[in-house]
């Protein structure tokens, strides 16, 4: 009996990448993952821990294989040649490049400016005109087909793509940028098939299909399989709060993505596990968790962020942190991190509730701090509203997302 097809999700996180393997019932086959050794601002760790991974398959299954997928965060940008080879070290995500931003404000008076705008600003004037500006996830695309040519849209809201148009904003040609952008398309459509020296390298099927992909955050939401009435909250590195709506949304630092023919809207502050990480290890943050009462208040008012700045619920680039006075019980700073990221997560649900964006019934949680379950009840208590834990993984999300493209 011939065995299944497979699809390969990879997902491109703050931290490292993982990758996954599920067939045509969506069931989950191979799973693997590897931290950067350097960190998310190198592209060649992005590059390395992609090949190591890919390598590592199994070849039983990897012969199998017949599209790809990748996600990435959102935002962060890498300025390359044409020949894709990086320039420099990416920005991240939470770079606001605030001095580069307001320096276009002013060039741009009157304009509504994209949240990246500032990262490009700074690469282009870094490394030059002659410069493709790539997002992580179309990167890595690039990188598998040989050809940097393209991008997915959601990647690119953050450059300004305007998605309902379909189309780049004024701002852009103005800036006389258009030329270092990808030509776009819209996520689950095939950018074409791998390149042979790269199936080659990588012992892949030559046929296999590069399918345009989508953020980390909207692959998570993809694994957890939420309906209209379900809210997913990913709590990664940072939080991410997301609800699928019938129309899309325009409203300050709320994004409005295409996925599998629905629209998916959502924020994303800069607070999350990332803290937790500055000032616990694993094995601290599970002992520590098991001493915290979570229906008791630890009568601290932390605002976790894990540096300057906010991008949601409240956008503000010069928001501090608040992580003082740091009590002499480990489990009670803990407790305190806790409450300050639940209370950031409610406002994120607020904020939705002000946009007339219906508050779900359910919440769903994904992500690594979504095993916590302290926080979970913790969250419960300040936000009002039942959650559930998914033990999916956003490169399942980015897999299911190919899959369905080629079954569409």
């Amino acid at each position: 009996m011939q065995e299944s097809p497979l699809v390969l999700g990879i997902d491109l996180g703050t931290s490292g990448v993982r990758i996954a393997l599920i067939n045509i019932n969506y069931e989950l086959k191979y799973y693997s993952s590897s931290e950067y050794s350097i960190g998310l601002q190198k592209c060649e760790d992005w590059e390395n821990s992609c090949r190591e991974l890919i390598k590592n398959i199994p070849s039983r299954q990897k012969e199998r294989i017949i599209a790809c997928s990748i996600d990435g965060t959102s935002g962060t940008l890498v300025g390359c040649d044409y020949n894709g080879k990086s320039l420099g070290d990416a920005l991240p995500y939470f770079d606001s490049c605030i001095a580069e931003q307001n320096a276009i404000q002013k060039k741009c008076k009157n304009l509504n400016l994209a949240s990246g705008f500032g990262r490009a600003s700074k690469l282009i004037n870094k490394f030059g005109d002659e410069i493709l500006l790539r997002h992580q996830a179309d990167w890595i695309s690039g990188w598998l087909l040989n050809d940097w040519t393209f991008g997915e849209e959601g990647n690119n809201l953050k450059l300004g793509w305007k998605i309902v148009e379909g189309i780049w904003p004024q701002e852009i040609h103005q800036l006389n940028w258009r030329n270092k952008l990808p030509k776009i398309l819209p996520s689950g459509k095939s950018f074409g098939k791998i390149a042979l020296n790269r199936a080659k390298e990588l012992n892949l099927p030559k046929e296999t299909e590069i399918i345009s992909g989508t953020t980390d955050s909207n692959a998570s939401v993809i694994a957890t399989g939420a309906s209209l009435s379900e809210g997913v909250t990913v709590l990664g590195s940072t939080i991410v709060i997301k609800s699928f709506v019938k129309t899309p949304i325009n409203f300050p630092g709320v994004t409005t993505h295409r996925v599998g023919n629905r629209w998916l809207c959502g924020g994303a502050s800069n607070a999350g596990c990332a803290v937790l990480k500055r000032f616990f290890n694993d094995k601290n943050l599970v002992e520590l968790s098991r001493q915290i009462n979570p229906e008791s208040d630890s009568g601290l008012m932390f605002r976790p962020l894990t540096f300057q700045g906010e991008r949601f619920p409240i956008d503000d680039p010069y928001l501090e942190p608040i992580l003082e006075p740091r009590p002499v019980s480990d489990s009670l700073f803990l407790h305190g991190i806790l409450e300050g990221l639940a209370r950031i997560e409610a406002q994120g649900w607020e904020k939705f509730k002000s946009m007339n964006v219906e508050i779900p019934k359910k919440i769903i949680t994904i992500g690594g701090g979504a095993a916590n379950p302290q926080w979970r009840r913790i969250r419960e208590r300040l936000i009002g509203i039942p959650i559930r834990t998914c033990s999916k993984q956003a490169a399942e999300g980015v897999a299911r997302l190919a899959l369905q493209s080629l079954t569409r």
